[in-house]
């Protein structure tokens, strides 16, 4: 396999960690009636933007890049807001 086929399966694979964020969503949503966002939510778009942004590098493209790094922020971000609050909780 050469140096290509592997870096367009890492970043298949980048974008069907994005992608499955929103099937659990979904289904966690489905199943409480409303819109919820679980953690995983969260995991999965911290672990495929990092395989994207990881790609994106490799393609040197740099407006994919950009938006990849802005989308980790956030990510983490929000995972550090959920981990907090759930800290929080266990302590009342």
């Amino acid at each position: 396999m050469d140096k290509e086929t592997i870096w367009l399966i890492i970043g298949f694979v980048g974008q069907a960690l994005f992608s499955a964020r929103f099937i659990v969503q979904w289904l966690k949503s489905e199943r409480e009636k409303k819109s919820v966002f679980p953690i995983a939510f969260w995991y999965f778009s911290i672990g495929g933007g990092i395989t994207l942004l990881a790609y994106a590098i490799y393609r040197q493209d740099p407006v994919f890049i950009v938006g990849q790094l802005t989308g980790l922020f956030i990510y983490f971000r929000n995972l550090y807001f959920v981990v907090h609050e759930r800290k929080n909780l266990s302590i009342e």
